[in-house]
């Protein structure tokens, strides 16, 4: 059966709380087993912190911060962002301005931008996801309320199977991306990849340290305007 080890992705959390916590031993699990065992992993980890949210957190007071949400030192989550259902934000992660953060885990020094919305979704130390980044979690079902398609991704040794209708992606530690992207259903993002403006993928595993573009980033012309083409003078 293929494996998917998260320890090829993204780095367990170090600092704080955390690392004493089922959360400290991130790396060492498959996918598929730590999709299937989350919320028994994440209940484990509530009972074991002395904080739920870090003192040294900052939360914006608009900020909607869920009751069964883990917050490490340092983090800050600014206006009107949204953290809930057991959404995990491991030390010195920042939350820009109008984000929703759901069922997510960032690991250490994580960014997101603004008006992102993440969900189902793991996200390495140091990623940096700039404006307008969608990590969608379900595929097109009859009735988008029960979602029911498994998630399946294409990796080197062929099918993997996620065990689950809800994951959105695993990007990697250091991954950088443009703004107004779509990622997922199913994306997994090596370490140090960059992704620029307008990609939209799904069920794809990108290689560590390359470079993903959209097409259209290479087709734009820039021309002189004709001169026929120029507004005129309009003399009352």
């Amino acid at each position: 059966m293929n494996q998917l080890m998260l320890g090829d992705y993204i780095t367990s959390p170090k600092r704080g709380e955390l690392w004493a916590t089922p959360y400290g031993r991130l790396a060492e699990w498959d996918l598929a087993p730590f999709l299937a065992q989350r919320d028994e992993l994440h209940r484990k980890a509530l009972a074991k912190v002395a904080d739920r949210i870090h003192p040294s957190a900052v939360i914006h007071p608009t900020a909607q911060i869920g009751d069964d949400v883990l917050i490490g030192e340092g983090a800050v989550v600014h206006e009107f962002s949204s953290v809930r259902k057991g959404a995990v934000l491991c030390a010195g992660v920042r939350v820009g301005f109008n984000c929703e953060v759901t069922s997510a885990i960032l690991c250490e020094d994580a960014v997101l931008g603004h008006r992102i919305g993440v969900n189902s979704a793991l996200i390495g130390a140091g990623a940096h996801l700039s404006a307008n980044v969608t990590l969608a979690a379900i595929s097109l079902s009859p009735d988008m309320r029960r979602p029911e398609r498994e998630i399946v991704l294409r990796i080197a040794g062929g099918l993997y199977r996620c065990g689950t209708a809800a994951f959105s992606a695993l990007i990697g530690d250091r991954v950088q991306t443009g703004n107004s992207i779509s990622l997922g259903p199913g994306v997994v993002v090596g370490r140090g990849t960059s992704i620029s403006s307008g990609v939209m993928l799904a069920a794809r595993c990108l290689p560590a340290e390359h470079h993903v573009a959209a097409p259209h980033a290479t087709d734009a012309h820039v021309r002189p305007r004709p001169r026929s083409a120029a507004p005129q003078d309009v003399t009352p």
